[in-house]
């Protein structure tokens, strides 16, 4: 929020208006401008640095110009080695084009709840309670790139047909998950990423 408020770089603040704050809906843990030590014993900055145990990640938006068009065999190097020391010093790495945050918002957004369900999924909101099952139901919505159907539910956890739809239909309820959209009866779910009253 400080950051926003004293001006960050154009593609950083509509990264976290656009994708970041839209799906997530808060900044707890996330960390701009985030120094770290590189391989040539130097300093260089993180866009963005989640930084919530088990893990560290990292998470660039790269413009095409800086970072394709104009770049030098040098400094191309350069960039790919500074990727690999972070992955070697325990970091995941997420990278954005400025054109996707630009352009294509919910596949960014898509992207975030999907490494936000697929690292975190298993940690819940102290304010809401979660039965087991309904956890691992949030974590397959979170990481699915469609639409959760009951009986994609049922195959993936091993039970009956009428039983996932009784899940998906309380997790509705909840707010955290909505049918998918277009659809005059309800045939399948999508993770609600405007959803603010689950933090995963």
């Amino acid at each position: 929020m400080r950051r926003l408020l004293e001006g960050h770089g154009h593609a950083e603040t509509l990264f976290l208006r656009q994708v970041w704050w839209t799906a997530i809906g808060h900044f707890r843990q996330l960390h701009p401008e985030y120094e770290v030590k590189d391989f040539q014993d130097g300093t260089r900055f993180i866009d963005f640095a989640y930084l919530r145990p088990p893990y560290r990640v990292a998470i660039e938006i790269d413009g095409f110009g800086p970072h394709a068009r104009d770049i030098d065999r040098s400094r191309f190097g350069d960039n790919l080695m500074r990727q690999n020391q972070l992955v070697l010093d325990g970091w995941k790495v997420l990278r954005f084009s400025y054109d996707d945050i630009t352009h294509k918002q919910r596949r960014c957004q898509k992207m975030i709840l999907h490494f936000m369900g697929r690292w975190y999924g298993d940690e819940q909101s102290p304010s809401l309670s979660l039965a087991n099952r309904e956890k691992e139901i949030v974590r397959l919505a979170a990481s699915s790139m469609s639409p959760l159907k009951p009986r994609d539910v049922a195959e993936q956890l091993g039970i009956r047909v009428e039983h996932a739809r009784r899940w998906l239909h309380s997790l509705h309820q909840k707010g955290i998950i909505r049918p998918a959209s277009g659809q005059k009866r309800v045939r399948s779910y999508v993770w609600d990423a405007a959803g603010k009253n689950f933090f995963l």
